[in-house]
């Protein structure tokens, strides 16, 4: 091991930080799944695990990163307490994951789902 510290610089993508934006999204009570950031005749269609890092955008500007979040939340949930709880999910990851500062995170909910329970 060399006693000289390695120089260089760590850069980690925008879809990177969304992967685990997404990861703490879907794991937060009473969401039912992302959806696409713009909506087509007003209907959210949720995306599939694989691309949920498609429902939310990532801005790293100065070192602080903002993330917006487009959901799809199930009826009958406070929205509001689910969306707190997204909020302070994605800042926790992300901050944990990258040791960077987390600007802002916003939720879009694009829409209202009942879940099916059989």
């Amino acid at each position: 091991m060399s006693e000289y510290p390695v120089s260089g610089k760590i850069e980690v993508s925008p879809r990177a930080i969304a992967s685990i934006a997404a990861e703490a999204v879907l794991s937060c009570y009473g969401v039912v799944g992302m959806s696409a950031a713009t909506l087509r005749d007003e209907v959210a269609e949720i995306l599939q695990r694989d691309n949920s890092h498609r429902g939310i955008e990532v801005r790293v500007n100065d070192h602080r990163i903002s993330i917006d979040l487009y959901v799809v939340i199930e009826y009958g949930t406070r929205i509001s307490e689910v969306a707190q709880n997204m909020m302070e999910s994605v800042k926790f990851s992300v901050e944990r994951a990258l040791g960077m500062q987390v600007a802002e995170v916003n939720v879009h909910v694009q829409g209202l789902r009942v879940s099916n329970k059989d």
